[in-house]
């Protein structure tokens, strides 16, 4: 972590992409302590931080173009666990994608999302809008705290 503080904006948005992506990461806290550093919210460290969005967009693709084998081989999952996740991805739709920033369930609903070819443009709406307003949130509350 301490490496990404070194670059900065460029350090802040390969964590991002890295936290969007199946692979265990957190740029949160990144965030945070460049804007400690930095001493103000600046909108560079929000636009890095929404690389998250792009990360997603990689579990999209591996869901839309390698579910069966990203489900069953990799990941190992039964079909029964894979017929749940569909259920439950079906019943609450494709708005569920505004929680994609979530953790534990956020990268598995961007990959059921390109798993069950939802339209490109508002899988990339729905979770911009959630993961942005997420870091968003996240600032204002750190610089709330800081008020007097």
């Amino acid at each position: 972590m301490e490496s990404l503080i070194n670059f900065g904006v460029p350090g802040l948005f390969l964590a991002a992409f890295l936290a969007a992506t199946i692979l265990p990461f957190s740029s949160e806290v990144l965030l945070l302590l460049l804007i400690q550093q930095s001493g103000e919210w600046l909108l560079p460290f929000v636009a890095a931080a929404t690389g998250n969005v792009l990360g997603s967009v990689v579990n999209y693709y591996l869901g839309l173009y390698g579910n069966r084998l990203l489900f069953y081989k990799i990941f190992r999952m039964k079909e029964r666990t894979v017929n749940r996740a569909t259920v439950r991805f079906r019943k609450y739709g494709i708005y569920s994608l505004l929680f994609a920033w979530v953790p534990i369930i956020g990268d598995p609903l961007t990959v059921a999302a390109g798993a069950f070819k939802i339209r490109f443009f508002l899988f990339l709406l729905l979770v911009s809008i959630g993961k942005t307003t997420r870091y968003v949130i996240l600032i204002l509350l750190f610089f709330s705290s800081k008020l007097p």
